[in-house]
């Protein structure tokens, strides 16, 4: 916005500064400034964007007319474009129009989008026939619903008539894919009014992409700027597309919302839409204008009126910017004031295209049958206007005889019922009187716990930090103090470490052991594999005979309790040693996260050493790995067992024993065995897979798990007492040291204590500046938090005094 005043002229910087000291403390970094960075945008913005959004015929365009007292927008019922139109301020012998033109894809996008919408085949407009063809279409629905306002499909015939007559008449402006632009003096217009009039017409309307008014009027100083845009529920998606994107924008400052519940009854989904998206942009805020157009729909319809009371209740109770306006009404009432009997009130000179009709006969306008509604049965007159509707007289008579009946007391009343004068002034105070305060209030107001918690920061630090001896011997003390409270907080914290490194066990957490974990299974699971595909029936039976040496045969059941003592004890080999590589591989890991912890190297300024924890640590790993190691043979050995289920009846374990015991039954020597090793290594199979899968997806991890449990956290709890016992040893090391350290630190806190009172300093200045800014707009209440450095001081004093009380 223009003339920023004085005080105000580094307010970015300024506020920058509030925002880089904030972000250089890291306790308060996570702290939103989106809403300062968006509410600073628009208090320095040289722009003030006002959007007009809503559905398309909801009467924006008239709005926008009304307001300005102007007619600058084309405005008709279902002529929906994708046309956006900025208004800006200019001096007046510097007003201009600048036209931008949709391309000819664009045009072709928009008249098939209509052609569907009216039941036509989706044609070519470049091919003279088809254009003749859809003219002629046009033509015979107007013709066919009684008038181009009459119904919808009416007001669609129209819109794409009005899209082919523009294109034909502008095609040599037209660019196949690109935009074109022009500014007013290559149509050889000589002021504002002509180039208005040009874009005003329907025809070159509808081919319009972007309308771009820099005229004189005093609404739009300050860098306002009024924004026209496609429906929300324009017939071309991307138009619809266009307003939202626009609505979420950065640059939008505040949306005049123009509503249709008035005409419609309810809103609709895309103005629900458009409400969440106005609400989600962190630069519009509660700079919304909420207007019921066409209100004087509800004069003739008690239920509507009802409901649209019902709804603005409901869902607009605390909102103070609500209007109900009839843009049609009070923008030809203000401009029928000029008019006479001379010109029938307009009808020759406002409104002469809407009087011609297609064969000749007179066309009543819009306006005319919305005046001669009011005057007949709106019941909104005072009784003192007596007017008569004759039905003898045509409505366009029955205007002209009323108007010069009772002229401007009629035409002001008109105006002040169709609400336009009371949005004008509502919004032309807002922009004129309470704009500028309002965003600078919005900026004071993010600032505001941004500065709190500055303030609160640096007065902690600084406190902190004079309370803290300035002396060598006083800081030896004071550090000697607070060893015993050290070494507890060191157990503590290696104890707390502990569990938590259980915990991560225990749930699956460890990637590291987890991966440990999964090769233990595959070893088990691919030694198994080799076992059975290696199984030979010739070395058992040989073994079972040997045992035997009076006999020259052996059973199947010798057989296979050879395999079942040789699968288990192969088995239990890879275990043990697969749960001795786990057990090292986490003590491993384990210390070295010890080592990086800040407990660990806090441990070693202390002690000058780990306080025993890596020893118990490889003690304890020694434990852990006997432990495993007896429960891996534990676990191994039941393996040398048939499972229970093996010999159940209606198993196929059961199934394949008898087949087995059959075929080997067939001979007494020992080839006969042999031939049977493809069933004996079956039926182990099918006895081992169960009991190995059991092992490593149930019962050992649950094992590994609680020996870890039950072994580490005693260990860790002894191991903390074990520190904090070692204050005599702490004590003397520390003295050798300290005398240093405590000059170091001592240096150290009056660095630290100079830059907080820089940084102090810094945020002082820059939120004096602000203030006087939010002083030049009086905005007194809204002033930010000075830090005043003396509540440190004197707080500080008082710790120190305490501290060498407590020290004599």
């Amino acid at each position: 916005m223009s003339q920023m005043l004085p005080q105000c002229q580094n307010l970015q910087a300024q506020v920058e500064t509030v925002l880089q000291l904030l972000h250089q403390e890291p306790c308060l970094r996570s702290q939103n400034t989106s809403p300062v960075q968006a509410s600073l945008r628009k208090a320095i913005s040289p722009k003030f964007e006002i959007v007009f959004a809503g559905a398309f015929s909801a009467g924006k365009s008239m709005l926008i007319n009304a307001l300005l007292e102007r007619e600058l927008l084309y405005s008709a019922e279902g002529h929906a474009t994708g046309t956006e139109c900025y208004i800006a301020y200019a001096e007046p012998e510097k007003e201009q129009v600048v036209l931008t033109f949709l391309s000819e894809a664009e045009i072709q996008e928009q008249a098939q989008a209509l052609c569907k919408r009216l039941g036509f085949a989706s044609s070519n407009i470049n091919q003279a026939e088809v254009t003749d063809l859809l003219r002629q279409g046009c033509y015979a629905i107007i013709q066919q619903e009684g008038g181009e306002s009459k119904s919808e499909r009416g007001k669609q015939a129209k819109a794409l008539l009005l899209l082919l007559e523009g294109y034909l008449g502008n095609r040599d402006r037209i660019h196949a894919i690109n935009n074109a632009t022009y500014s007013m003096e290559q149509f050889n217009f000589s002021n504002l009014k002509e180039a208005a009039s040009y874009a005003r017409r329907g025809s070159n309307s509808a081919v319009l992409k972007r309308i771009e008014y820099y005229c004189h009027h005093p609404l739009l100083q300050d860098g306002n700027i009024l924004i026209d845009m496609p429906g929300i529920d324009a017939p071309v998606k991307k138009d619809a597309e266009l307003t939202y994107r626009k609505i979420e924008d950065a640059e939008t400052s505040a949306v005049v919302c123009v509503l249709k519940p008035a005409s419609a009854g309810d809103m609709t989904t895309e103005e629900t839409q458009l409400l969440e998206k106005m609400r989600a942009n962190l630069g519009i805020r509660d700079r919304v204008f909420y207007v019921f157009n066409r209100i004087d729909e509800t004069w003739y319809n008690s239920q509507l009126r009802q409901r649209l009371d019902d709804l603005i209740l409901s869902q607009f109770p605390d909102t103070p910017r609500v209007y109900k306006t009839s843009g049609l009404l009070g923008f030809y009432g203000s401009q029928i004031k000029g008019t006479s009997g001379s010109d029938r009130f307009g009808l020759d000179t406002i409104f002469p295209s809407s009087v011609k009709g297609l064969d000749g006969e007179e066309e009543t306008p819009q306006f005319v049958y919305a005046f001669n509604n009011y005057c007949g049965t709106s019941r909104k007159l005072p009784s003192n206007f007596r007017i008569s509707i004759n039905g003898f007289e045509t409505p366009n008579e029955n205007y002209v005889r009323i108007l010069s009946e009772w002229g401007i007391p009629l035409i002001k009343q008109l105006i002040s019922d169709s609400g336009i004068e009371e949005f004008r002034d509502g919004i032309t105070r807002y922009l004129t009187l309470e704009k500028r305060p309002q965003l600078f209030a919005t900026l004071a107001d993010d600032l505001e716990p941004l500065c709190i918690s500055l303030q609160k920061h640096y007065l902690s630090l600084q406190r902190d930090l004079d309370s803290q001896p300035r002396e060598i011997e006083a800081m030896k003390a004071q550090e000697l103090g607070r060893l015993n409270q050290e070494l507890q907080q060191v157990g503590k914290e290696f104890r707390q470490h502990m569990a938590e490194e259980v915990n991560m066990v225990v749930t699956n957490g460890c990637q590291a052991f987890e991966t440990d974990f999964q090769m233990l299974q595959s070893r088990m699971i691919r030694r198994l594999d080799e076992l059975l595909d290696n199984f030979s029936v010739r070395a058992a039976y040989q073994r079972a005979t040997l045992s035997h040496p009076r006999n020259a045969t052996a059973p199947l059941l010798a057989v296979l309790v050879e395999a079942l003592y040789a699968l288990a004890n192969q088995l239990e080999d890879i275990l043990v040693e697969s749960s001795q590589e786990l057990s090292a591989n986490f003590f491993q890991y384990l210390i070295v996260r010890i080592r990086k912890s800040e407990y660990y190297r806090h441990l070693y300024r202390l002690l000058g050493n780990d306080g025993g924890i890596e020893h118990e640590l490889k003690l304890l790993e020694k434990r852990v790995s006997e432990a495993l190691v007896n429960q891996a043979r534990v676990e191994c050995d039941r393996y040398v067992r048939e499972s229970p289920r093996f010999y159940d009846e209606g198993t196929f374990s059961i199934y394949q024993f008898r087949q087995t015991l059959q075929q080997t039954s067939q001979g007494y020597d020992c080839e006969s065995m042999v031939e049977a090793e493809p069933a004996i290594r079956q039926l182990l199979k099918l006895d081992f897979e169960p009991k190995v899968s059991a092992t490593i997806k149930r019962t050992f991890r649950q094992t590994i798990n609680q020996t870890i449990n039950t072994q580490l956290l005693p260990m860790a709890e002894k191991q903390a007492d074990e520190i904090l016992q070692q204050y005599n040893q702490a004590r003397a090391y520390l003295e050798q040291t300290l005398e240093k350290e405590a000059e170091e630190k001592i240096s150290r806190n009056r660095r630290l204590l100079s830059e907080v009172e820089q940084k102090i300093a810094a945020y002082n200045e820059a939120v004096l500046e602000i203030n006087s800014c939010l002083e030049a707009m009086q905005l007194y209440e809204r002033q930010l938090p000075v830090i005043d450095s003396n509540l440190a001081g004197l707080n500080a004093s008082e710790s120190s005094s305490m501290a060498d009380a407590l020290e004599l």
